[in-house]
């Protein structure tokens, strides 16, 4: 049954109290009186309270701030055991659901945590490539071609060649290419970021003819064009550059970079970045008039090969999928092949 009280009401727009006749359902939590224009319910679990030394005050609304204050001792330990039982009631009613609804509640948190470690802090980590200035790529390319080319045998003048095969192409670089040959077993080719691109004559020897290798420079170079390495350089930190990102602290960032230079020869691409490298460097075969066909016969050269997978392969993950994705591109896309004696001479010098 409802109790009849006074209590004081202000009505937010105007310092002027007024005295109101209030009605309070003990059964229902509702606090409800007259105004001059219109009925007010107000339900005791949406009111703020504040206690006095002798009264409570009961703050309601969003815009238009409307107050009570109530001095009555009964009604006042009334309010306050009805808005105890609001709160409480929620949370038993949380308890009550039991362990299935608790297990599914935590399940979904961590499956929260995992997405995000997998998808979201990697895909900050890509993009605090932004806040790191291009010169740095170069920095860190240099620091590694010098640390690591003095433990490697050079072929001088297989690089040379390659280099005088480079500058007949058309290889829409953003920034200028050099090109070293490096004399191992080793089948693998890979691009710094600093435009430096490094080819093991091991895989030299698996190919049979120059469209092969301009399909593979174009490949490399599209992964300069598009700084690949530093991309996936940071999603592999991105764990480390989160906070440094969301602090806008570039020198942390590229710190922590820099400490892990010598993860740029084994950088394993994305999907993505190496579809994105095969449709740049298909565009660059193409528009050389070379043979498109070049890094699919390489491809299939290498993961059909009767020996253990290629580092290449492994650096560059090649599945049949893609593959399949290259052959597409040869079918569905115009192209016209010109014979160049010119790469084809350098060719075989180089092999």
């Amino acid at each position: 049954m409802a109790e009849q009280l006074t209590a004081i009401f202000y009505d937010g727009k105007s310092s002027v109290p007024r005295t109101v006749h209030l009605y309070f359902d003990k059964q229902k939590g509702i606090l409800s009186f007259q105004t001059e224009n219109q009925e007010q319910l107000w339900e005791i679990k949406s009111v703020t309270l504040t206690s006095n030394k002798n009264s409570i005050t009961l703050q309601h609304g969003k815009a238009l701030f409307q107050q009570l204050v109530i001095d009555d001792p009964e009604l006042i330990v009334a309010i306050e055991s009805s808005k105890r039982a609001a709160t409480t009631n929620l949370y038993q009613r949380l308890i009550n659901y039991g362990f299935p609804l608790h297990a599914l509640v935590a399940l979904l948190i961590l499956g929260l945590i995992v997405l995000s470690y997998l998808y979201v802090v990697p895909w900050i980590g890509e993009k605090s490539v932004a806040l790191i200035p291009e010169e740095y790529d170069n920095k860190l390319g240099d620091a590694f071609f010098d640390q690591n080319m003095m433990f490697t045998s050079v072929d001088t003048a297989r690089s040379k060649a390659l280099n005088q095969f480079a500058q007949e192409l058309k290889l829409n670089n953003t920034k200028k290419l050099h090109f070293t040959v490096v004399t191992s077993e080793t089948v693998n080719a890979f691009a710094l970021p600093n435009g430096n691109i490094v080819v093991y004559t091991g895989i030299l020897k698996e190919m049979k003819s120059y469209d092969e290798l301009v399909a593979l420079l174009g490949h490399e170079v599209s992964h300069v064009n598009e700084r690949h390495a530093m991309k996936m350089m940071c999603r592999n930190l991105s764990g480390y550059l989160l906070i440094s990102t969301i602090l806008g602290d570039v020198n942390g960032v590229m710190a922590t970079i820099g400490d892990n230079i010598n993860s740029l020869q084994s950088l394993s691409f994305s999907r993505a970045f190496e579809q994105q490298a095969d449709r740049e460097g298909f565009k660059i075969v193409v528009a050389n008039k070379v043979n498109p066909r070049g890094v699919s016969n390489l491809f299939k050269r290498l993961e059909d090969a009767d020996f253990a997978v290629p580092e290449f392969l492994s650096s560059h993950p090649m599945t049949k999928e893609r593959i399949r994705y290259i052959d597409k591109m040869i079918k569905t896309e115009s192209y016209q092949i010109l014979e160049n004696p010119k790469l084809k001479s350098l060719f075989k010098v180089i092999k």
